[in-house]
């Protein structure tokens, strides 16, 4: 095979070799990631001279505790990764076709709508299209937003508010946003609060990229405060956790939070700002004729103006 366009001769590239190059990564020792590649260590070794010379420089660092990644080493690994998954995905998919699955969409979505509407409607969709497998990713909004512009997803669900340059967007679900506080907290009362009475607290909140942070940061902003932000977290689980054991208060969807709250002997109360009523959208990108993806589409739309999270009982 000659040079491909980087001038790398690719067949020099096999998947024992890959494999052994992310082992060598992830193990930090040759001898190690020779065992887990079933290889023996001196064949271990000469394949990854062999790699090394088709790419020109070294991919680790000799020393006496084991190897260390140079740059060129990363590079190679990550994308050594990225193949070995894809064949993985590949032989995945066609174990699915010998049981009828002939179809798999990648869906993504924000965390607030996997934890409030989502699952009911995928096992649905599961029941009535046995042929179509959804693969959902949990991600931040505006990685959904990217994710789906970019075609690595046909589907995205997020909290309105990210750039949807290049989508095609339809109302999914309202949500309601609300103060999450500890049982005997300051805050707690009857009626609306507006955010910036509550400035003045420590926050939890979401990582870096939710939809929910940049609102919260816009609202700071607006009323000329700061933010102080104490904590950043990856679940609304583990954002009551914190708030539970009183390390600051949190503002979160309120179906979401409900259960979880009443669990831990929180108390929550309604937002007076109107930012706290939320849209989420459903984003494909433009044109798609997919007669598939436009059937779990339609699924997911439909009930969007009458399916509502059930009434709470005020606390």
């Amino acid at each position: 095979m000659p040079p491909g366009p980087s001038g790398y001769n690719l067949a020099r590239f096999d998947l024992v070799s890959l494999l052994l190059v992310v082992d060598c990564l992830q193990q930090g020792s040759l001898s190690a990631a020779a065992r887990s590649s079933h290889l023996a260590l001196a064949a271990a070794s000469r394949r990854l001279r062999e790699l090394e010379d088709a790419v020109g420089e070294p991919l680790f660092e000799r020393h006496g505790r084991g190897l260390l990644p140079t740059g060129a080493g990363r590079v190679f690994a990550r994308h050594a990764l990225e193949m070995l998954q894809s064949l993985e995905q590949m032989g995945s998919e066609l174990a699915d076709l010998k049981r009828g699955v002939t179809r798999h969409v990648r869906l993504c979505a924000s965390t607030a709508a996997i934890n409030q509407f989502l699952p009911p409607l995928l096992a649905r969709h599961a029941r009535e299209a046995r042929h179509v497998h959804v693969e959902l990713e949990e991600q931040v909004s505006s990685l959904v937003a990217t994710t789906v512009r970019e075609g690595r997803a046909e589907l995205g669900v997020f909290v309105e508010g990210v750039d949807t340059e290049g989508l095609e967007c339809q109302l999914f679900r309202r949500d309601e946003l609300v103060l999450v506080l500890p049982a005997k907290h300051r805050l707690n009362g009857r009626g609306a609060i507006p955010f910036a009475d509550a400035l003045e607290e420590d926050w939890i909140s979401l990582a870096e990229g939710a939809a929910l942070l940049q609102k919260q940061h816009e609202a700071a902003h607006a009323a000329g405060r700061p933010l102080k932000l104490r904590m950043q977290v990856r679940s609304f689980d583990a954002v009551c956790h914190l708030v539970a054991s009183g390390l600051g208060i949190a503002v979160l969807p309120k179906s979401a939070a409900l259960p979880i709250m009443g669990a831990m002997g929180l108390r929550w109360r309604a937002l007076a700002d109107a930012w706290a009523s939320r849209r989420m959208l459903l984003a494909t990108r433009p044109g798609m004729n997919d007669p598939v993806v436009e059937q779990l589409v339609r699924m997911l739309i439909e009930p969007s103006q009458k399916a509502k999270a059930a009434p709470r009982k005020r606390q």
